[in-house]
C-alpha cells in the first residue's frame, strides 16, 4: 500500500520550505502583535512585584508571527502572562530564521536579560552555543533536549494529544482511509504523528493512515494540496501537526465536507461544522513553570516533560459537533484521557519516522 507521504512528495518537491518550527503549542486568548520579520518589541506598562520582589527580564523568540492563532501565539500570552501577573519587563523577537537564532539569543543576553526564551526544538543548539557565552543568563527552550547548567528544556508530551485524535478519527471515519499532515520533520512532530497512528490503530489496526510532510509551518497552500490528495484516495478525516500551515488542510476537508482535528490552539472556529475538537498546548503554563524554577531556586538544567497530567496537554471541547460524535465514543475517549493523566496508561513515545 503507497503512503501518501510518496505520493505528496512528487507533488511538493519543489516547493519545500526552509521555515524552522515546532508544533506543540496552545491557549485560548487572542492577541495583536506586528508581524514584519524579524521585529523585536518590547512591552512595558502597569504590573504587579515579581515573585521574589525583583523586576526580571525576559525576552522571547519564535520563528513565527505571535498573532498566528497557533504555536507563536501561545508562547507570545505565556510572555505576557509574566509581565502581567509577575512584573517582568518582556521583549520578544518574531519571524526568526535558523541562522539568526545564536545572534537573537546573543543580543538579549548582552542586553541584560535574566531569562531567554526560545519556543522550538529548533533553539536548542543555539542556545547551548550561546549559554556558554554568558553563563548568568538562564536560556530556557521549548521541545528541545538541550541541558546545562543554564539552560533548560521543558518539553510537551504532545504526543498524548495525537493519540486521542487518532482514536476520534478511527471511530468516525468511514472509509477507514484517515490522513495526517505534518510541516518540517523533527522529533516534537513525528512523535504527534505517530502517536496519532497508535491512537487509531488502538480501535482498527487495519486502519489505513495516510501521512504527508509539507516542509513549511505558514505554506497553507501546500497543506491545503496534501490533503486534498489524500481526500480524492478516499480519506474521510485529516489531522495535522503544521502550524499556520494546517490551516490548508482544515480548509480542505471543510471544502470536502470531511471532519478534521486542530492542532496547538482551539481552531474549531476555523471551521465549526468540521473540527471536532483540537489538541491544545498550554504553552503559557509552561513559560510560567520555567520563569517560576528561575525565581524560586528550583531550576535545573535538565529536560523537563509536561503533558495531560500537568495540564499543559489538553483537549478542545466538542462545541456543536458534541452531537455528531456517538456517545460511546466520546466516553472512551474521555476514560483514555483520565487514564493517561493518572498513568495507569502511557501513550508511546515514538520519535522515528516511520513511513
Amino acid at each position: 500500500m503507497e503512503t501518501m507521504k510518496k505520493l505528496v512528495a512528487m507533488a511538493l518537491s519543489l516547493t519545500l520550505a526552509v521555515s524552522m518550527l515546532t508544533a506543540c503549542g496552545g491557549g485560548t486568548k487572542e492577541t495583536k502583535a506586528e508581524t514584519s520579520a524579524e521585529t523585536t518589541a518590547e512591552t512595558s506598562g502597569e504590573t504587579t512585584a515579581a515573585a521574589d520582589g525583583e523586576s526580571l527580564k525576559v525576552a522571547l523568540c519564535v520563528t513565527g508571527a505571535v498573532n498566528d492563532m497557533g504555536f507563536c501565539q501561545s508562547a507570545y500570552e505565556g510572555l505576557v502572562l509574566l509581565e502581567e501577573k509577575y512584573g517582568a519587563e518582556i521583549a520578544y523577537t518574531e519571524n526568526l530564521q535558523a541562522a539568526d537564532m545564536a545572534a537573537a539569543f546573543t543580543d538579549y543576553a548582552a542586553n541584560g536579560y535574566d531569562i531567554v526564551i526560545g519556543h522550538g526544538f529548533q533553539f536548542g543548539d543555539p542556545a547551548l552555543e550561546v549559554g556558554a557565552q554568558y553563563p548568568d543568563t538562564t536560556f530556557i527552550c521549548t521541545e528541545a533536549a538541550a541541558a546545562a547548567d543554564n539552560v533548560a528544556s521543558y518539553v510537551m508530551s504532545c504526543e498524548q494529544g495525537g493519540y486521542i485524535e487518532g482514536m476520534l478519527a478511527a471511530s468516525m471515519t468511514k472509509s477507514n482511509k484517515i490522513g495526517f499532515i505534518g510541516p518540517i520533520e523533527g522529533a516534537s512532530l513525528i512523535k504527534i504523528m505517530n502517536g496519532f497512528e497508535d491512537g487509531a490503530k488502538s480501535i482498527n489496526p487495519d486502519i489505513e493512515v495516510q501521512t504527508a510532510w509539507t516542509g513549511s509551518f505558514t505554506d497553507t497552500a501546500l497543506a491545503k494540496e496534501a490533503a486534498q490528495a489524500m481526500i480524492d484516495s478516499g480519506v474521510d478525516f485529516i489531522a495535522h501537526d503544521a502550524n499556520e500551515c494546517g490551516n490548508g488542510a482544515i480548509a480542505a476537508a471543510q471544502e470536502a465536507g470531511i471532519y478534521a482535528t486542530g492542532d496547538s490552539y482551539d481552531q474549531h472556529e476555523l471551521a465549526p461544522e468540521t473540527v471536532l475538537t483540537s489538541s491544545m498546548y498550554n504553552v503559557p503554563l509552561v513559560i510560567e513553570s520555567a520563569y517560576l524554577d528561575v525565581v524560586n531556586g528550583t531550576f535545573k538544567g535538565e529536560v523537563k516533560y509536561l503533558g495531560m497530567a500537568e495540564g499543559v496537554v489538553e483537549m478542545a471541547p466538542y462545541y456543536d459537533m458534541e452531537s455528531a460524535i456517538p456517545e460511546d465514543v466520546r466516553t472512551m475517549i474521555d476514560e483514555k484521557i483520565e487514564a493517561i493523566k493518572s498513568g495507569e496508561f502511557v501513550v508511546p513515545l515514538d520519535e522515528n519516522i516511520r513511513n
